[in-house]
């Protein structure tokens, strides 16, 4: 089976609104579920691929400071 992981992802959220984009993502962080980490490895790409460098530097910022807690 030849799947494309970041399509699939990408086409199953591509005409969501802000919220249902951020439910998705709630939802997934509270099944605590590690079948949902690909996904949201997926999203986290898309973000960092349209930031802009200030963007990325903030959320290497916060990442530095979560990771250490």
């Amino acid at each position: 089976m030849d799947l494309n992981l970041r399509h699939a992802v990408m086409h199953n959220v591509a005409n969501n609104t802000k919220e249902q984009l951020e439910d998705t993502i709630m939802d997934a962080i509270q099944r605590g579920e590690e079948k949902y980490l690909p996904g949201l490895g997926v999203l986290f790409e898309a973000i960092w691929n349209h930031s802009s460098p200030e963007q990325k530097n903030d959320m290497l910022v916060t990442l530095e400071q979560a990771v250490k807690q």
